[in-house]
């Protein structure tokens, strides 16, 4: 017989393992609905950490990123145009993803690249990549200080000491 068939007494499913699996459920969905009703205060908001902190802008770079016919992408001063940065293929990983990351809310929304994006130093040290356009903000600190000295080198390329 090619086709076998079980009867009832061949198949089980423990049951305590599916009890666990819909308690962890039930608590996720729980505290995910508390949240969002102010039983629990949500904790990460950059702008009230900064504001609670006293942080202030310390210094700002408008950036336009840009695709090269040769796979290669360049990131320039959005009030210059200068080149600040340029990353071949295989290079500049976490430019790229942060770029797509700002750039992909963008065209779901019809907008073009005429506004630059906004690269914002505080003055306790973090920074933020942020779209006038559509309100998005990516805080780089929070990738490592390997992939925040990268946005920093940006910052400062070009300028005087």
């Amino acid at each position: 017989m090619i086709v076998k068939t079980y009867d009832d007494d061949d198949f089980r499913v423990h049951t305590l393992p599916l009890i666990a699996m819909g308690v962890v459920i039930a608590i996720t969905l729980a505290l995910a609905i508390s949240t969002r009703f102010g039983i629990f205060e949500r904790q990460a908001n950059p702008d009230i950490a900064r504001a609670e902190a006293g942080a202030v802008q310390s210094d700002i770079r408008t950036l336009t990123f840009h695709d090269a016919p040769d796979g290669s992408i360049w990131v320039a001063d959005g009030a210059t145009g200068q080149e600040l940065a340029r990353y071949g293929i295989n290079e500049g990983g976490f430019v790229r993803s942060t770029a797509r990351a700002v750039i992909t809310p963008r065209l779901q929304r019809g907008i073009g690249p005429e506004t630059p994006f906004e690269l914002v130093e505080w003055s306790n040290g973090s920074m933020t990549l942020r779209d006038p356009e559509t309100g998005r903000g990516i805080e780089l600190a929070s990738f490592g200080d390997l992939n925040h000295s990268v946005y920093v080198d940006i910052l400062k390329e070009g300028r005087q000491p």
